[in-house]
């Protein structure tokens, strides 16, 4: 089994950083030992940080990876499926670029961030940058546990990490990345029963709503889906709160061995079942960003890297 980067299926941590950067022009050659020495870096920076669970990954974009990769490409990569409905907005604003790198000290993430973007000096830009952090018990800063349907334990593993269907990409993962800024003075004001009916769980107590009395509007109603199998649609959620008083809201982020369940999940909330019926809870807030990536293994990595 080639070697995972650790961070895609690592449990939850404290504090994050995302790094979204693009590109200088004719760097690949550069580029390609540089992103292999970056992962690498953070893999065994896992180890001398193990105390403070350290983790992260690299991620080329979908409109990037051509470039550096020409002769093979992740069987279902593709841009960011941007979509608009009504007030319903999915934008794709795409990078080459993605390093996500997650501690439970924030003085060693931004040591390492620093570290990492001096490894890439000359090649790229810095575009974005954003620091998440765990708020309360894992909580969104709408008040509800964020992550509570996620795969547990080697099922993680399971639901994150391309297999055997696209051999030379074993181990890695399709990453979509959305920034979304939060309406909470807006949200704050709604009574607390209508707060769950929108999510379709309890507030305190993270319970889930019977099927039978979950809203057809309800944001889990909308994102648990089946396939045509009636198998579950999963993915593994590496989502952190972010932001200041100015704004705030989820630093959205999924992998998974396909990107069709993402594609899918993100249609049924904007644009709902064909009934009318799409994700409430988007009128309280709002996609800034949505970014299409492929997080190769280490493996994949070393060996491009000095061709």
């Amino acid at each position: 089994m080639p070697r995972e980067q650790l961070g895609v299926c690592a449990e939850g941590n404290l504090h994050s950083v995302y790094l979204m950067f693009n590109a200088n022009d004719a760097v690949e050659a550069q580029l390609r030992p540089c992103l292999a020495n970056v992962a690498q870096y953070i893999y065994e920076l896992t180890d001398q940080y193990a105390d403070s669970a350290f983790n992260g990954f690299v991620a080329i974009g979908a409109n990037y990876w051509d470039a550096l990769y020409s002769e093979q490409r992740p069987k279902h990569l593709r841009p960011f499926p941007a979509m608009h409905e009504g007030n319903r907005d999915a934008p794709a604003i795409e990078y080459d670029l993605f390093v996500h790198i997650r501690c439970d000290r924030y003085d060693i993430l931004h040591l390492v961030a620093n570290e990492i973007n001096q490894m890439f000096e000359g090649l790229v830009e810095l575009i974005e940058e954003e620091r998440g952090f765990r708020f309360m018990d894992s909580r969104d800063l709408t008040g509800f546990v964020d992550g509570t349907e996620n795969p547990k334990g080697r099922n993680r593993q399971q639901v994150a990490l391309v297999a055997d269907d696209d051999i030379s990409f074993k181990g890695g993962s399709y990453v979509h990345v959305q920034k979304y800024a939060h309406n909470l003075s807006k949200w704050n004001r709604l009574p607390n029963k209508k707060q769950e009916d929108i999510i379709g769980r309890t507030k305190q107590d993270d319970i889930e709503y019977a099927s039978e009395d979950k809203p057809l509007t309800s944001h889990i109603k909308r994102v648990n889906l089946k396939d045509a199998q009636g198998n579950s649609m999963e993915i593994l959620r590496q989502s952190m709160p972010f932001g200041s008083l100015k704004e705030q809201g989820l630093m959205f982020i999924s992998t998974c061995r396909t990107p069709t369940n993402f594609e899918e999940m993100l249609r049924s909330m904007v644009h709902g079942d064909g009934h009318g019926n799409h994700d409430h809870l988007m009128q309280f807030t709002k996609a800034l960003t949505g970014s299409s990536f492929f997080a190769p293994s280490l493996d994949f990595l070393a060996k491009f890297a000095n061709d």
